[in-house]
């Protein structure tokens, strides 16, 4: 599998270059265009259950999209819902990622995706208790609103990051949740509201924009058109 990303930063779309018989996870409705010869199947990925929990916990579609080569091999061209960047990371068994809400994009057929508890700290981060744990061995592409940063910090080093803008991070760091200023009156006036404080040695992955602001501006400016703040949010958000 050969990824090429073009259109970064801000309209990034991937093409997946696939050989003979090999398949491509995606979200779904994520396929711009395919070769032609590439086969396409919709199916939940491990059952109904499986696909509920993903869907409804951690934030992705209910039906995975298999793209699968025929034997001349082809290419799967692949983009987010919203304005940003693709990175490509490699998943190995000793290298698992953790993927916030949305942010999976596609991944070779060898990786397993599973929708696991990030604890307390995730859900009253407004980000969701749940988290997309990657197993097994491939390639992923994770999407964002905005552009991706990746930071790499050393033992011991610190960095605070609001829940909004992670996208990704090692398992293993360390990670706590605070509130960014002391009280509500504080934290209204200031417009942030909980942060992540993460502690090396580990890598975290981070989005120039924040989903959630998006959806609270919509809102703010069409307050009195629930169905047509709705409409808009559908088309914008991808209708999660």
């Amino acid at each position: 599998m050969n990824v090429d990303v073009r259109h970064s930063p801000s309209f990034a779309a991937a093409r997946v270059t696939l050989a003979s018989g090999e398949e491509l996870k995606a979200e779904s409705g994520a396929m711009m265009a395919t070769s032609s010869g590439i086969d396409v199947k919709a199916s939940t990925q491990g059952g109904v259950m499986k696909g509920l929990k993903r869907s409804f916990l951690g934030g992705e579609s209910l039906f995975i999209t298999t793209f699968t080569a025929p034997p001349s091999g082809g290419w799967v061209d692949v983009a987010h819902h919203l304005a940003g960047d693709i990175i490509v990371k490699t998943v190995t068994p000793d290298s698992p990622i953790s993927v916030t809400r949305g942010c999976w994009l596609a991944s070779a057929s060898g990786i397993d995706l599973d929708t696991k508890w990030g604890g307390f700290k995730n859900l009253f981060g407004g980000e969701g208790g749940f988290l997309i744990r990657t197993s097994g061995t491939g390639t992923i592409l994770l999407a964002c609103y905005g552009a991706i940063d990746t930071i790499e910090l050393r033992a011991g080093e610190s960095i605070t990051v609001d829940t909004g803008h992670v996208v990704a991070f090692q398992p293993d760091i360390g990670m706590q949740l605070r509130k960014v200023a002391g009280g509500m009156m504080q934290t209204l006036k200031s417009g942030e509201g909980l942060v992540f404080d993460f502690t090396g040695p580990g890598w975290v992955m981070t989005q120039t924009r924040n989903p959630s602001a998006l959806e609270a501006w919509i809102k703010q400016i069409m307050p009195g058109e629930t169905g047509g703040a709705s409409g808009v949010l559908g088309g914008i958000l991808g209708n999660r």
